[in-house]
C-alpha cells in the first residue's frame, strides 16, 4: 500500500531549511536543527567526525542496511580580501556562474558570529559610469560585496570584525507559490533533505518500518566533492537523493522524480536502477531517466572513497540548478512515495 506524505509537514520544514544559510563549511545552525527535528519524530542521531548527520531506523531485517543521503550545505562564498574601498573580494564556495549571484543581497557571517548584510556587485555595476558594464566579464576578481554599513576604507571594514575566511551566504528569497511551486536558491540538496524527514514523518504517524535497517546521511560537504567520501561500514546498498536536472537532452520535468542512470562519475547500480524504474511505473510516480554528464553526487563521493557497496541517485525535478532553481511541489512528495516504496520491500 503506497504511503502519502504529509505536504504540510513536508513543505513546512522545507522553508525553514531553504532559510536557514549554510553554505559548505557553514553548516552547523543547520545541522543543530536537523538534530532537533530528528529529536522531535524520536529519531536517533550521532554525528560523524565532520558534522555530518547519521539518523538511523531500525527494520524488519536486521542483517542489511540500506543508506539514503541527502546534503543541507549549499553553495556560498567566503572572503578572499578586504580591498581597500571597504568592499570585500569573494571566493567561491561550490561551483556556479559569477552572473547567477550578481546583484544578490547576502549575508558576511564573521567569525565572532555579528552578521552584516550585503550586495553582490560587479566591480563595473553602473551603465551610467563604465562604458563596459554590460560586456564586462563576470569572473570571480570582477565582483565584490558592497557592505550595508559606512565603511570607505580596509580599516572601516576590519574594525566590524569582518576579515578574511567570513562566509558569505546568498539570500535564498524562497517562495512557494500557490500553483506548487517552489522557487528559490539551494533547493540543491534541500528539498531532497525534506523528502528524507517527510520519509521518517510517515513512519512514525502510519506506524510501518523499513524491510531492512536503514540510515539516513545527511552529508554537509557535498558541494565540494566529499561529503560522503566516508560512510558507515554496515552499510550495504545507498540511494543519494539529490536535485534532477532540466534541460536539453533531459526528460525530466519539474514535477518528476530524476532517476539517474549516469553523471560524471559513470553509471549507477544497473539492478537498483531498473528497480527504481520499476517501483515508479507500479506505483504510478511521475519519473524520468537521464544522464548527467556534468553532476556527481553523494554517492559518487562514497564508491570513489572505496566504500563497498551499490549506488543508485534519485531527487525531485529542478530548473536552473545552481542558479535561482525551482521545482513543484509533486517532485518532493513524489520522491518520498518513491524512497518509500524501495524501502519497504
Amino acid at each position: 500500500m503506497s504511503i502519502q506524505p504529509n505536504e504540510q509537514y513536508v513543505l513546512t520544514f522545507l522553508k525553514k531549511l531553504l532559510d536557514t544559510p549554510s553554505p559548505t563549511g557553514f553548516t552547523g545552525h543547520i545541522m543543530k536543527f536537523i538534530e532537533e527535528e530528528a529529536a522531535s519524530l524520536g529519531i536517533p542521531l550521532t554525528r560523524n567526525h565532520k558534522g555530518g548527520a547519521i539518523l538511523e531506523v531500525q527494520g524488519e531485517n536486521t542483517s542489511r542496511t540500506v543508506a539514503l543521503s541527502a546534503h543541507v550545505d549549499t553553495l556560498g562564498a567566503m572572503v578572499r580580501a578586504v580591498k581597500p574601498s571597504g568592499t570585500l573580494r569573494l571566493t567561491s564556495v561550490g561551483g556556479f556562474m559569477m552572473h547567477s549571484i550578481e546583484n544578490e543581497y547576502c549575508v558576511i557571517h564573521t567569525r565572532s558570529g555579528k552578521t552584516y548584510t550585503g550586495t553582490i556587485l560587479s566591480t563595473h555595476p553602473s551603465v551610467h559610469v563604465y562604458s563596459d558594464a554590460r560586456d564586462f566579464k563576470r569572473q570571480e576578481d570582477h565582483m565584490e560585496v558592497r557592505i550595508d554599513e559606512l565603511v570607505e576604507s580596509k580599516e572601516d571594514v576590519l574594525k566590524l570584525g569582518i576579515g578574511v575566511g567570513d562566509f558569505v551566504s546568498f539570500d535564498a528569497r524562497a517562495t512557494i507559490t500557490d500553483s506548487g511551486y517552489i522557487k528559490s536558491r539551494h533547493i540543491d540538496d534541500k528539498a531532497s533533505v525534506a523528502a528524507l524527514f517527510g520519509l521518517l514523518e510517515s513512519m512514525k504517524r502510519e506506524n510501518w518500518k523499513p524491510s531492512t535497517n536503514l540510515k539516513l546521511l545527511i552529508s554537509n560537504y557535498e558541494e565540494v566533492g566529499h561529503g560522503t567520501a566516508y560512510i558507515p561500514s554496515d552499510i550495504d546498498e545507498m540511494i543519494a537523493v539529490d536535485m534532477g536536472c532540466i534541460g536539453d537532452d533531459l526528460s525530466c520535468k519539474e514535477t518528476d522524480v530524476s532517476i539517474c542512470a549516469k553523471d560524471s562519475s559513470g553509471p549507477y547500480d544497473y539492478e537498483m536502477t531498473s528497480r527504481l524504474i520499476e517501483l515508479a511505473k507500479a506505483e504510478g510516480i511521475p519519473y524520468a531517466v537521464d544522464v548527467y554528464p556534468h553532476y556527481g553526487s553523494d554517492a559518487s563521493a562514497a564508491l570513489s572513497g572505496g566504500n563497498n557497496i551499490r549506488a543508485a541517485l534519485i531527487g525531485p525535478g529542478v530548473h536552473a540548478s545552481h542558479a535561482m532553481e525551482r521545482t513543484h511541489k509533486q517532485a518532493v512528495l513524489n520522491t518520498v512515495k518513491l524512497l518509500a516504496a524501495y524501502i519497504r520491500g
